[in-house]
């Protein structure tokens, strides 16, 4: 008697991942194929400030299929200029689509002098994801809790989206979860010292999605490296370690997550 086994296809979404860097401009379509090879076929870049929305469009006109495109200000790049910035932000929401507006945020790892430009710009941002029904993704470095401040003004039916590259303690994961945010998880998950790997297994895999932060962040054993897409498995691979689960179901279910927040 013939059995029917259902073949299982394992598609894997990089949620965040800046593939218009300078540094993939001299391997960009090889780099690309080899995380399409690895299963990787969705693809999420994140914006940084105006002087990357050239690439970041010529970046879609060159792989539609699979690129997808957010927009906004990315918190080191709020300066003396950020009113600019934000027209720039502004202006491109009414000119097209986007799946997200991000990445936006708070860092207070190099510098605070412009805290709180980045706090207005912050808040701002969130308001326009609003009006357009859009997730934000949060950027967030030494600033926990000026992060979570402005989330608990803004927290309500309509704020939803990805804390990005997530490295904080188990209560900060819950606390992220509670304003709507999925958790991004990239490369740090597998370092020695991460500190994800000591509590990830209590959170739901639900509340999970895939990232690589590339060309930053490469998990092991790429560490210290430029980071691509397709080290995705390597974080995929842990994953499946910390929950005990074959690695195409946590591909397949933090592909739905990345699906029930973009939309696509």
């Amino acid at each position: 008697m013939f059995i029917f086994i259902p073949f299982l296809i394992m598609i894997i979404t990089d949620t965040h991942t800046h593939l218009y860097s300078e540094q993939f401009d001299d391997d960009r379509d090889a780099m690309m194929q080899r995380a399409i090879d690895q299963g990787v076929k969705r693809f999420f870049i994140p914006a940084i400030d105006s002087n990357y929305t050239k690439a970041m469009f010529e970046l879609e006109r060159n792989y539609p299929t699979y690129v997808h495109l957010m927009t906004g200000v990315h918190p080191t790049s709020v300066k003396e200029n950020i009113a600019e910035e934000l027209a720039h932000v502004e202006g491109l929401l009414k000119q097209r689509d986007f799946v997200a507006i991000g990445e936006i945020g708070i860092d207070l790892y190099w510098d605070k002098t412009f805290l709180q430009a980045q706090q207005d710009a912050f808040k701002l941002q969130i308001k326009w994801a609003k009006e357009n029904a859009l997730p934000i993704v949060i950027h967030c470095r030494n600033a926990f809790n000026e992060v979570f401040e402005i989330l608990d003004e803004e927290n309500d039916e309509t704020l939803f989206g990805i804390f990005h590259c997530f490295t904080g303690t188990k209560e900060q994961a819950e606390r992220a979860i509670s304003y709507g945010m999925k958790l991004g998880i990239g490369g740090v998950v597998t370092f020695k010292n991460g500190g994800l790997d000591t509590f990830l297994a209590d959170i739901p895999l639900k509340h999970i999605v895939l990232e690589t932060d590339a060309p930053y962040l490469a998990p092991v054993p790429f560490r210290g490296k430029r980071n691509e897409s397709s080290y995705i498995v390597k974080v995929l691979e842990k994953l499946a370690l910390i929950y005990t689960l074959d690695p195409v179901e946590i591909a397949n279910q933090t592909t739905q997550n990345s699906k029930d927040i973009f939309g696509i």
